[in-house]
């Protein structure tokens, strides 16, 4: 039987429909696609809880975040763990924000309507059985720190998947799985003690998003860039904004079947 994300619990769909308006912020983020809310386990059965910062292209072509380059970034990063399942996925923004608006929509993190909906959509998804926070970035971090009703867990505030600084984000995440590896208790069919990240980041370090997490019908191959890496010349994800139209086009590349 073929796995897939049949989408979040009623209350929590309820919630993810109440977001508030990005209307006022719509020049910061890649506003007319819309919002991406999660992935993984929604139902506070998670173990650990993930943050990230936005979704990008790949993740709007699956209505799902952290599918693309950074997500199987951070897939490998839960595998390390011996996370299979039993982790939830949100981000600070539920829109794609401009790399280069960063800044100017930093405010919105902190704006009443949204601080309120993103506390409690965290509060509806984490429990008791709630071990850690991972906070992946500066957007989340902030998001994290603004969340004054968190599950008295750690929380690991370490660079985003997509960092520009390799070798910082290598010792940071090599440290964070030493850790987390004495807090949070693997899934039954899952290893933690594989190898932890070495002086640099290799393919190894990768993991596809497992199809649990994906919703019915998205190609099998999706979620696992791999072929693209290996690729000539070499693209990290299979789903880029175009440079001619980057506002409303996304262009959406298909691996060569043998």
């Amino acid at each position: 039987m073929v796995e897939f994300d049949a989408g979040p619990p009623a209350a929590v769909a309820r919630h993810l429909g109440a977001l508030p308006s990005y209307a006022a912020y719509r020049d910061h983020f890649w506003y007319d696609w819309g919002p991406i809310f999660y992935r993984g386990r929604l139902n506070r059965s998670a173990r650990l809880l993930g943050v990230a910062s936005d979704p990008g292209p790949t993740e709007r072509i699956a209505g799902r975040t952290l599918v693309g380059d950074a997500g199987q970034r951070v897939q490998g990063f839960l595998t390390k763990l011996g996370l299979t399942s039993s982790y939830a996925l949100v981000n600070a923004y539920a829109y794609a924000l401009r790399p280069s608006r960063a800044q100017q929509a930093a405010p919105l993190l902190s704006e009443q309507d949204h601080l309120r909906w993103r506390n409690a959509l965290l509060d509806l998804i984490t429990g008791p059985n709630t071990q850690a926070i991972v906070a992946f970035g500066a957007q989340a971090r902030t998001a994290v720190r603004l969340w004054d009703s968190k599950p008295d867990v750690p929380v690991f505030e370490v660079p985003h998947p997509s960092s520009r600084s390799p070798q910082v984000l290598l010792d940071s995440w090599r440290k964070a799985v030493t850790d987390l590896r004495d807090i949070v208790a693997p899934d039954p069919d899952g290893d933690a003690t594989g190898p932890n990240y070495g002086p640099k980041f290799l393919e190894t370090d990768y993991a596809a998003v497992p199809l649990r997490d994906l919703p019915f019908g998205v190609p099998p191959w999706f979620g696992d860039d791999a072929w693209g890496r290996a690729d000539k010349p070499k693209h990290n994800n299979c789903v880029e904004r175009p440079s001619d139209d980057p506002l409303n086009s996304l262009l959406w590349r298909a691996p060569k079947q043998a």
